[in-house]
């Protein structure tokens, strides 16, 4: 039977670490902004252009000139970018156009997706 020798520690320093006078810089982290994300609002043949320009003026908060040029770019290319916000925020404003959209019986729909 062997006896393996017991090395003293130094008060407060645990077993497994080993001082070997070695200056160690722990490193920072990167971090990284949180993603946005665009709420875009998509055109259909039915919702009423004034109704779309109410609908930008209230959820996204634009003034009136601003709310007519995305309701063009919707009427005209198809679909058009509302706002960029957090993910949670995107998510909440664009379910909030969907379901007044819904009571009010017109199908303008919103969707979000991550801006590049």
């Amino acid at each position: 039977m062997e006896i393996q020798p017991t090395f003293m520690q130094s008060p407060g320093q645990p077993e497994h670490e080993e001082d070997d006078g070695l200056a160690v810089e722990t490193g920072k982290p990167e971090l990284q902004p949180p993603a946005r994300y665009q709420v875009i609002m998509l055109n259909d043949d039915y919702t009423p252009m004034d109704f779309v320009v109410e609908v930008l003026e209230t959820f996204f908060m634009l003034n009136r000139e601003k709310a007519t040029q995305i309701m063009l770019r919707v009427h005209t290319e198809g679909r058009a970018v509302c706002g960029v916000y957090s993910r949670d925020v995107a998510e909440t404003k664009a379910a909030q156009v969907n379901e007044y959209a819904r009571e009010c019986q017109h199908p303008l729909m919103c969707q979000i997706e991550r801006d590049a």
